[in-house]
């Protein structure tokens, strides 16, 4: 591989995935009504009878999202008196020659001027261009705590220091103090026994849906219910508790309990549930699907290609030929019937959950279907094709027999193409599969992109399309570094070209 293919090759997947970015924040920002994103917000509808605060809760909103900059005429007069002060009701006034002063200099500035209709107050917004959204959005998407993170007026007095430590739950710990988390650094009994708070992803908060919660901590929190057990907490006091000490996060006021259980201000966490997260259930149902689909499609693929016009090669052609002319939804629903009924499997996976192998059985497999079709379908077509090139007569001409001509050759040269898809199919086991989940009521990642385009969720649906662009526009890199693996004669170089 040519030295410095692999960084151009980064730079060009880091350009098409600012191009995708580019589009979405187009489609969504532009292509759809703002004011959609208030349709599942239980806020706006109860200020509908309140006109300047429905104003004044509408544009502060499209302003946290990203839409306008918005000025209040209160905003401009707090720059020339102090809050309170009795020069401010009188300078908020429509006629007064602060609000006059307002007017001109926003107008001048491009801004769109309007009155609330109440009180008669002015405000002024003006449009955000979507590239200067998306670079506000790109330069807050890297988070990375420092002692310096927390600015607490409440706390002026907040010691930053980093030291080496331990958890409660007795694992390895750096501990800041005056960062977001408590622990930037540490370890305990869970896969994979080290875990970071220093460097995050920050796709923004989600809205409407799962108000009030970051993007990342709905996709990668547990669900279900809270699993509790015994903790002593760091001032001795003991209770039953699912607390996870791993997420403890700055909290400026704390409560009565807050103090009880905690020495200092890191009073916030997330708890242990005994589901996994969404993210997390997709992945591991598209893990389990891709390898079974893998498991069975290859080799019964070269047993077809073995036994090309034979009966086994028919049954497979039914096979294939069924999963694509057949909708999906239909063979699922066909599928699950004949597990429910002939094996008494649970027909929704919220039957016995994620802790029981039954759930799994039928999604597992259904999703696997496809798959299995695809892979038979291309292994023998790589098999068949191989089979006959000139250098398996050669090999045949010098006296190999026909094990050692298919191990050595024709099954190594077929799987190239196939060795090289592997990385794509990884990369989907992330997304998520709408169908499957949606039939067999998976608490998984298939539905969040639908569900969060239906719901207007502009936050999430731009947090998805990053991260599934990513995830595939770096599989198709990975998949490109398997093959000069698998078969050391392909070259990625600019130079010599693939072949």
């Amino acid at each position: 591989m040519k030295k410095g293919y692999i960084s151009k090759r980064l730079l060009r997947s880091i350009l098409s995935i600012m191009i995708i970015m580019l589009i979405v924040f187009t489609m969504v920002y532009t292509m759809v009504p703002r004011e959609n994103i208030f349709f599942e917000d239980s806020t706006y509808r109860k200020l509908s009878s309140k006109s300047d605060d429905k104003t004044e809760y509408v544009y502060s909103t499209w302003e946290k999202l990203g839409y306008l900059d918005y000025v209040r005429i209160n905003d401009y007069c707090l720059t020339l008196y102090q809050a309170g002060a009795p020069e401010m009701a009188a300078a908020v006034a429509p006629d007064s020659p602060e609000s006059q002063d307002f007017v001109r200099i926003y107008t001048e500035k491009g801004y769109t001027i309007e009155n609330y209709l109440g009180n008669g107050r002015y405000y002024a917004y003006k449009d955000v261009p979507v590239i200067k959204r998306m670079a506000s959005w790109l330069s807050q998407l890297l988070v990375i705590d420092t002692p310096w993170s927390v600015q607490d007026e409440n706390n002026p007095e907040l010691p930053r220091s980093l030291s080496l430590g331990r958890t409660p739950t007795g694992g390895v710990a750096l501990i800041g103090s005056g960062s977001t988390h408590k622990y930037l650094l540490y370890t305990d009994s869970r896969f994979p026994w080290l875990h970071q708070n220093i460097i995050k992803l920050n796709f923004g908060t989600s809205y409407p849906t799962y108000q009030g919660l970051q993007v990342m901590r709905v996709l990668f929190q547990t669900q279900g219910t809270e699993v509790k057990r015994h903790v002593v907490f760091e001032t001795g006091y003991e209770t039953e508790s699912g607390i996870n000490f791993g997420t403890l996060k700055y909290k400026s006021v704390l409560d009565r309990m807050d103090r009880k259980k905690f020495v200092d201000n890191y009073a916030d966490y997330e708890v242990f549930r005994n589901q996994p997260s969404m993210i997390g259930t997709s992945f591991r149902m598209g893990i389990l699907a891709m390898l079974l689909a893998y498991f069975l499609g290859l080799p019964i693929g070269v047993l077809m290609a073995r036994n090309k016009d034979k009966l086994v090669d028919k049954l497979g052609m039914v096979y294939i030929i069924f999963i694509i002319a057949v909708p999906s939804l239909a063979y699922i629903y066909l599928f699950r019937y004949l597990g429910t009924t002939l094996f008494n499997l649970p027909s929704v996976f919220t039957t016995y959950g994620p802790g029981d192998v039954r759930s799994w059985i039928l999604p597992v497999i259904s999703l696997s279907l496809p798959t299995i079709a695809g892979l038979m379908l291309w292994t023998r077509r790589y098999v068949v094709d191989q089979m006959s090139a000139d250098y398996v007569k050669f090999a045949k001409a010098k006296g190999l027999n026909q094990r050692e001509i298919f191990n050595k050759h024709i099954f190594k040269n077929a799987i190239i193409p196939i060795a090289h898809g592997i990385p794509t199919s990884l990369a989907l086991c992330i997304t998520g599969a709408i169908i499957t989940e949606a039939i067999y009521s998976v608490g998984g990642m298939g539905k969040m992109l639908p569900s969060a385009i239906k719901q207007y969720n502009n936050v999430m649906i731009v947090a998805l399309a990053f991260m599934f662009s990513t995830v595939s526009v770096l599989a198709v890199l990975a998949g490109d570094i398997v093959l000069t693996k698998v078969d050391p004669r392909i070259s990625l170089s600019e130079k010599a070209g693939r072949s």
